[in-house]
């Protein structure tokens, strides 16, 4: 039995390897795509574009301007003279924020009277309108701060704000992005190659072939699957590798565990790419096939949004996705260093998951055999 299903996967290799254009696809369109994700796909906000409205003309004034750009959250372009000129430059899109400082601006300050600034945000883009808001509250916050200690009316209470960021203290959103995208990028590839190679053979007419031979489907569904799992586990040490040295992501949690987790993810992975090669008459038809699967699990996961924010019934159809349990998995090996006394609960679901589709798939591969 080994022996027949060690020809079955250097055959197998040989195969996918004889086509260059596919050796690409396997090895540098991954890399391709982390580096693209890890540049595009932040949610970091800096610069913004920003239209200082200042009406006091002071020096209090002045410098909340000077922190405003020293954070290197705003990037004050325009000096609008009159409310008109702000509403114009919001509407053509040159400036995403307008702050405007009243007259009497630094009177109240040096009264020790509450003082108002106005924000206006273009809420276009409601998520950047969000950050660019948090921002000016941290920014004016530091500088109120300031001016309480420095006023000859101290205030009768303080509070003492002192926010302490756990895990991702530079709040960088490519630390949490990256590590999801190894866990699309594994299931992108092993799902595309998977789901190809039974159609292949069909396409092919070499499976006509395979079954005159003493190789038994489970050998044939064993030699289809562990290659495409090899390349999975090569994936998953590159990725993770241009990631920790090229965008410097830490990894906290061991390497070996990650290692582990990836074998149990790609049990469904590898599964559900099986079952796809087993109702697909042609490539194209499994290739588009992968990619309805791929889209909505992507969406489904809590990738890019949170699954608390979904309906409730889109919520409970996430428990079928295993991308759900590893992107926690992988998020929680890299920036939290946690292993198996915490992450069991998905590293459970992810094995009873992967079992039941294999088992799955697996039947459905004899019956389309037989």
């Amino acid at each position: 039995m080994f022996e027949r299903i060690k020809q079955l996967v250097i055959k197998e290799f040989i195969q996918t390897f004889r086509n260059k254009k596919m050796i690409v696809f396997l090895f540098v369109v991954p890399v391709v795509m982390l580096i693209m994700f890890g540049y595009v796909a932040t949610m970091d906000v800096n610069s913004v574009s920003t239209a200082f409205y200042d009406l006091d003309q002071s020096y209090e004034s002045r410098e909340l301007a000077r922190r405003l750009e020293a954070s290197g959250y705003f990037d004050i372009r325009h000096r609008p003279g009159s409310p008109q000129e702000i509403k114009e430059l919001i509407d053509r899109g040159k400036a995403l924020c307008a702050i405007q400082i009243n007259n009497g601006f630094s009177k109240d300050i040096k009264r020790g009277i509450a003082t108002q600034i106005q924000v206006i945000v273009d809420g276009t883009d409601s998520n950047t309108a969000m950050i660019a808001m948090n921002y000016v509250n941290i920014v004016t916050a530091q500088y109120s701060l300031v001016l309480t200690k420095q006023s000859v009316r101290p205030t009768i209470s303080k509070i003492d704000f002192r926010p302490r960021v756990w895990y991702n203290p530079d709040l960088k959103s490519r630390n949490y992005y990256i590590p999801g995208v190894v866990a699309l990028l594994i299931m992108l590839t092993c799902l595309m190659l998977t789901s190809m190679a039974v159609v292949r053979e069909r396409e092919e007419g070499t499976m006509e072939q395979l079954m005159v031979t003493p190789i038994k489907p489970m050998d044939l569904m064993l030699g289809k699957t562990i290659p495409f799992a090899i390349v999975g586990f090569f994936n998953m040490t590159l990725i993770t590798l241009v990631g920790v040295f090229w965008f410097a992501v830490p990894i906290k949690g061991a390497f070996i565990f990650l290692f582990l987790c990836t074998a149990v993810y790609l049990l469904s992975v590898l599964g559900i790419g099986l079952f796809i090669s087993t109702i697909s008459k042609t490539q194209q038809q499994a290739m588009m096939a992968s990619t309805f699967f791929f889209q909505p699990a992507i969406l489904l996961s809590g990738f890019a949004s949170p699954i608390e924010n979904m309906p409730e019934i889109f919520q409970y159809i996430t428990y079928l996705n295993p991308l759900r349990y590893f992107l926690v998995i992988v998020r929680g090996i890299f920036l939290k260093g946690s292993g198996i006394e915490t992450l069991w609960p998905q590293v459970l679901a992810l094995l009873i998951l992967g079992v039941a589709i294999m088992t799955l798939s697996a039947l459905r591969f004899k019956k389309r055999l037989s």
